[in-house]
């Protein structure tokens, strides 16, 4: 979805950061091999995830959502040399697919995949998180918050991913479509929750930010 003219679109991903050779591979992989590739950040959303971590500098990030790998790659240029990512899927068949690309890349070893339902992982997890990602099932998004919002340490970031679905957030809910009524639900939680604070970013399919207050 392109929130501007496509000219003008191409010309902001023309003069952004190129996409690595790796993601360029993954990329082309993942197209050839793998269904519904349209799943992948892309080279421009991956640029922008890459940066903003660089920008927080992370020891540990949490990606809800895997796919093949993709956004965590790009999550990963910005964790600190002693930090971990741990991503979470649910879908076994990509588990060897995204390995595979993990140890081609520099942050193999510090990339923790976890298969299954994150709802029940997290809470498992021991540990705090200074970036977070959710890019997974929609109708579970108010229920991920929940469930990481006291593992996010102070000052840290959530990205939240397709948060304007294709513009249906403002269209006439149908009655069978959990997805929107979920990211609707999610939007107002993230804009009216105190702990955060929130600004969407009208790039791709939405983009969401949400920092952590120190109090």
């Amino acid at each position: 979805m392109h929130f501007i003219p496509e000219t003008l679109d191409n010309y902001v991903v023309a003069h952004s950061e190129d996409e690595p050779k790796l993601l360029q591979q993954l990329t082309r992989e993942t197209y050839q091999k793998i269904l519904q590739p349209r799943m992948l950040s892309g080279h421009y959303q991956g640029r922008v995830l890459s940066i903003i971590s660089k920008l927080a500098n992370p020891k540990n990030i949490l990606e809800i959502g895997t796919y093949t790998g993709y956004s965590a790659l790009c999550l990963a240029e910005g964790i600190q040399t002693s930090g971990e990512l741990h991503t979470i899927d649910i879908n076994e068949e990509l588990v060897n697919f995204q390995r595979m690309y993990f140890d081609k890349s520099a942050y193999g070893n510090q990339i923790i995949q976890h298969l299954g339902n994150a709802l029940e992982i997290i809470p498992k997890l021991d540990k705090t998180f200074d970036l977070i990602f959710i890019d997974a099932d929609k109708e579970n998004y108010p229920n991920y918050f929940k469930v990481i919002i006291d593992k996010l340490k102070p000052g840290g970031i959530i990205l939240s991913d397709n948060v304007l679905w294709s513009g249906k957030v403002l269209e006439d809910l149908k009655p069978d479509d959990m997805d929107t009524k979920a990211l609707i639900e999610y939007n107002k939680l993230l804009k009216d929750d105190p702990r955060i604070e929130t600004v969407i970013l009208p790039i791709r399919d939405g983009l969401t930010i949400s920092r952590k207050r120190n109090s």
